[in-house]
C-alpha cells in the first residue's frame, strides 16, 4: 500500500515524499529520513498507536531515480479498522499491500508554490520515542477525529518542483488525465499537458515548464551547458523561411556552489555526464531566447542559438524518464 503523505513526528507536520527528499538533500537542515518516524497521515489512526507504528519510504534518498517515490507500510504497520488508508490501494488480487513499487504518481499538486516551505523541529520528548507498540489501539477522543492542520503545501500544493515533474513523467501515456489535471504556478493556471512544453515549441508561450531530451552536457570552467537534442524552428524578420536553431541552458558553477543542495546537485550532474542512459531536462523560471554567439572557427562570425541561464536550481531537474522515449515529435 502506497501513501502520498505521512506525518513526521519530529516536525509535527504532514509531508509529501517529495518534501522528505528535499529535506534529505538540504545541507542547511539536519534531516535523515532513515532516522525519522513517519506515521499514518490519518489523525485518528495515528493517535491510536505508539510512535513505533511507522511507515517507511521508497526512493527517499536516491539522488537519481526512475520509479515513483512514496511512503508505504512496513510488515508490522497497523491501522484502525476505519482508517481510509487501510484499504486505499488494495491490489487487484484483493490482497492489501501486494502493490509493487512501480506504480505511477497519482497525487497531482494543484499548485507549485514559488516560496520554499519552512520547517520547525518539534522539541524532543523521550516519551515520544517509545519503541513498543500497544497491543490494542487506544480509544480515540472526539478531538482526535479532527484532521491535523497541515501546511498548505501538502497535499494539494507543493514547493518541490520534482513533484509535478514526476506526475507528468509517470502519467505521460495518459494524455486525457494530463489534460484534465490543473496546475498553477504564480498567476498562470493550465492543465499539466499544456504547462509542460516540449523544448522545440518554446516560442509558443513564455513562463512554462520546458523539457526535452539532453544531447550533451559540456563542463566549462565557470559553468555547465546542457544542449538539447531537439531544435527550434524559427524565422527571423530578415529571413524568408524558418530554419532550425539549437537550444541550450547554462548552469553557473557559482550558483551551484551556493546552492543548499550542492552535494546532491553535483552528484546529479556528474551522473548525467557519465551516464549512457537517455536523460531529460525540466526547468521553470526562464525561457530560452535567440542570441547571437561568436563562432569558434571564426570569432568574427556569429550564429543564432536559443539560450538561457538557469536562475533557480530548485526549479531544475535532470532525470531518466523511460516513458518519454520516442516522444520528441509532435506535441502532447
Amino acid at each position: 500500500m502506497k501513501f502520498d503523505l505521512a506525518y513526521c513526528l519530529s516536525l509535527d507536520d504532514k509531508l509529501s515524499i517529495y518534501d522528505v527528499r528535499d529535506l534529505n538533500f538540504d545541507e542547511t537542515m539536519e534531516f535523515d529520513s532513515a532516522k525519522e518516524h513517519f506515521q499514518c497521515p490519518n489523525d485518528a489512526c495515528r493517535l491510536a498507536f505508539d510512535a513505533a507504528n511507522v511507515l517507511t519510504t521508497f526512493n527517499a534518498k536516491n539522488v537519481n531515480y526512475v520509479r515513483t517515490p512514496h511512503f508505504k507500510n512496513t510488515p508490522s504497520t497497523r491501522h484502525v479498522a476505519d482508517c481510509p488508508y487501510a484499504s486505499l490501494k488494495a491490489s487487484a488480487s484483493g490482497v492489501d499491500g501486494a502493490e509493487t513499487d512501480d506504480s505511477r504518481e497519482e497525487h497531482f499538486p494543484s499548485e507549485l508554490l514559488l516560496t520554499r516551505r519552512e520547517y520547525v523541529r518539534k522539541p524532543s520528548n523521550p516519551a515520544v520515542a517509545a519503541d513498543v507498540v500497544r497491543d490494542d489501539p487506544k480509544p480515540t477522543t472526539e478531538a482526535s477525529n479532527t484532521e491535523h492542520p497541515s501546511r498548505e503545501s501538502a497535499p494539494d500544493k507543493t514547493s518541490v518542483f520534482a513533484h509535478p515533474v514526476e506526475c507528468f513523467v509517470s502519467n505521460f501515456e495518459d494524455k486525457d488525465l494530463l489534460k484534465r489535471m490543473p496546475l498553477k504556478i504564480g498567476e498562470h493556471t493550465a492543465p499539466y499537458g499544456s504547462f509542460f512544453k516540449k523544448i522545440e515549441y518554446l516560442t509558443d508561450n513564455k513562463g512554462l515548464i520546458y523539457w526535452g531530451k539532453i544531447k550533451e552536457i559540456k563542463d566549462y570552467t565557470q559553468s555547465f551547458r546542457i544542449d538539447f537534442e531537439q531544435k527550434v524552428w524559427f524565422k527571423q524578420a530578415d529571413e524568408a523561411k524558418k530554419k532550425p536553431y539549437s537550444v541550450n541552458v547554462y548552469l553557473s558553477k557559482k550558483l551551484i556552489e551556493n546552492y543548499r543542495k550542492r552535494k546532491a546537485f553535483l552528484e546529479e550532474i556528474k551522473h548525467a555526464i557519465d551516464s549512457e542512459a537517455e536523460l531529460y531536462c525540466f526547468f521553470y523560471g526562464v525561457t530560452p531566447e535567440l542570441k547571437q554567439v561568436p563562432s569558434k572557427k571564426n570569432p568574427e562570425q556569429t550564429f543564432g542559438v536559443f539560450s538561457a541561464n538557469i536562475e533557480n536550481l530548485d526549479h531544475f531537474v535532470i532525470r531518466e524518464a523511460p516513458g518519454l522515449s520516442g516522444t520528441q515529435s509532435g506535441q502532447l
